[in-house]
């Protein structure tokens, strides 16, 4: 059941019963005290009756001592010609409870004398066929007799109004209640009208649509909740898109792999099997073999890399305080084939805030791609400077440079600028990809600057630590689930 139909249905049964109750008490209110009314009146009457009985009593004849029945009847019978218009009926009983006079039409029993005595007036509310009447009771003395004088008032008239009052009540709480639903109806509609604006959100999200937002339709705290959906929104878009991004690189990467790997393989497989199936001259037959070695050690390199891509990605940096120099020393005592004469050093003093090792891979990989990019005989430059807050290390080249289209790509797995030229060099393309691991453990990136034909200059920036060494180490521990905060 929808929230409309059951704030619709709830407010009508409340409704219906306010309405209901209320109504009942109020006819009933009006009949008891219309009924009050009558039974006040009609005991009145009683008393001015019982006065004038005794009043024609001390005005009868005296011919006996006692009062006859036949008096009596003639008193009842003027008591009743008197009371004609409003509809009066009477009724005289002796000491004996016998009836000496009654009205055409008294038709109820004797059952009210039992409860009737001197000085106290009875009544009751009878019913007879369809029609109601109040009957009093009370004693007359007259001439040494106790006499009964009972009245009978029609009140059908009272129980009539009770009931048309009902009748007309409930047409008018039907009236009411159609009126109200139809008013509920609307506000109910107004109500959940944000309900309604989420509840098309979530269906165009279920569908696909991340970018659809619900439109705020009020100030209150459905708005409220209206705008955490949308942010709710906007973070769950933005986490699927980055989702689809990882997925879309990753189908890349296999990909770029899977080309990478054939290349490699194809060139060995093919010089092997000239190897086996031919008989080369000495030149071939080496010329083959290093082809297939070239190739070899193209796959070593690039399974290597991308095994510490891996790696890196699983670990967290040791980071210590570093002299500078350290590296300024490894550049110089490590170069690799084709640096000789080309890699110029130059860092100033000062500590750096990371993990040696990884660092060194950095440098090492950012000289090399430099020196692939550069003619033989060309120049690289490695600078290391000290900043306010962290240590720069730039790596310079005047090679062929990188095209600015190129830029955003060149971190990529797998990714060369030029192929034939990188092939030719052992390049797998996985370099820049490690370098930008490894600098995301140590909280810095990769910054590039390229112009082709003029040359490239890498550049990155190890912000410093807070902390002592021993702090450093106690806290790698915590990352790792051991130790005590």
């Amino acid at each position: 059941m929808k929230f409309s139909t059951k704030l619709i249905c709830s407010t009508m049964i409340v409704l219906a019963a306010a309405l209901g109750f209320s109504g009942f008490y109020f006819v009933n209110y009006v009949f008891e005290s219309a009924l009050n009314r009558e039974i006040g009146q009609a005991l009145d009457e009683n008393s001015i009756l019982r006065f004038a009985f005794e009043t024609a009593a001390l005005n009868a004849p005296a011919k006996y001592d006692v009062l006859q029945d036949t008096t009596i009847y003639q008193i009842g019978a003027n008591l009743e010609s008197g009371g004609l218009e409003n509809g009066r009926l009477v009724r005289l009983s002796d000491e004996e409870q016998s009836v000496l006079y009654a009205s055409d039409g008294f038709g109820a029993d004797q059952a009210l004398l039992s409860r009737t005595e001197e000085g106290r007036k009875t009544y009751r509310v009878i019913e007879s066929g369809s029609r109601y009447y109040i009957q009093t009771a009370g004693v007359v003395n007259a001439l040494d007799r106790a006499l009964y004088l009972e009245t009978l008032k029609d009140v059908t008239e009272v129980f009539e109004d009770r009931s048309m009052g009902f009748t007309v009540y409930r047409r008018a709480m039907l009236l009411l209640l159609a009126a109200g639903m139809l008013l509920l109806i609307l506000i109910s509609s107004w109500l959940t009208k944000p309900i309604r604006a989420l509840t098309r959100a979530t269906k165009q999200m279920r569908e696909g649509d991340y970018g659809y937002r619900a439109k705020r339709e009020s100030g209150d705290e459905l708005g409220v909740l209206t705008d955490d959906f949308n942010r709710m929104a906007a973070a769950l878009e933005e986490n699927v898109n980055r989702l689809e991004d990882e997925v879309r690189s990753r189908e890349e990467f296999v990909a770029a792999f899977a080309h990478e790997l054939k290349t490699p393989l194809t060139s060995i497989i093919g010089y092997a099997d000239m190897l086996r199936s031919r008989k080369l001259d000495e030149e071939k037959s080496l010329l083959s073999a290093n082809y297939i070695y070239t190739e070899g050690k193209r796959l070593e390199a690039m399974s290597l890399r991308l095994l510490d891509i891996i790696v890196n990605r699983r670990t967290q940096a040791k980071r210590r305080r570093i002299p500078a120099s350290s590296f300024s020393a490894f550049l110089q005592e490590a170069p690799a084939p084709g640096w000789d004469g080309m890699l110029s050093v130059s860092c100033e003093d000062g500590m750096v805030w990371a993990e040696a090792d990884l660092i060194k891979t950095v440098l090492f990989n950012l000289l090399d791609n430099a020196c692939k990019a550069s003619e033989p005989g060309g120049r690289v430059e490695a600078e290391g400077k000290r900043l306010e807050d962290g240590y720069r290390f730039t790596i310079r080249d005047y090679g062929i440079g990188i095209p600015v289209e190129e830029l955003s790509k060149v971190t990529k797995p797998f990714y060369m600028v030029d192929k034939s030229r990188s092939r030719s060099r052992n390049g797998a393309g996985l370099g820049l990809a490690l370098c930008v691991e490894i600098l995301r453990l140590h909280e810095s990136s990769l910054e590039i600057e390229s112009e082709p034909g003029k040359g490239t200059a890498v550049s990155f920036t190890l912000p410093d630590g807070d902390m002592d060494e021993n702090t450093a180490d106690k806290n790698i521990v915590n990352k790792k689930g051991g130790g005590e905060p």
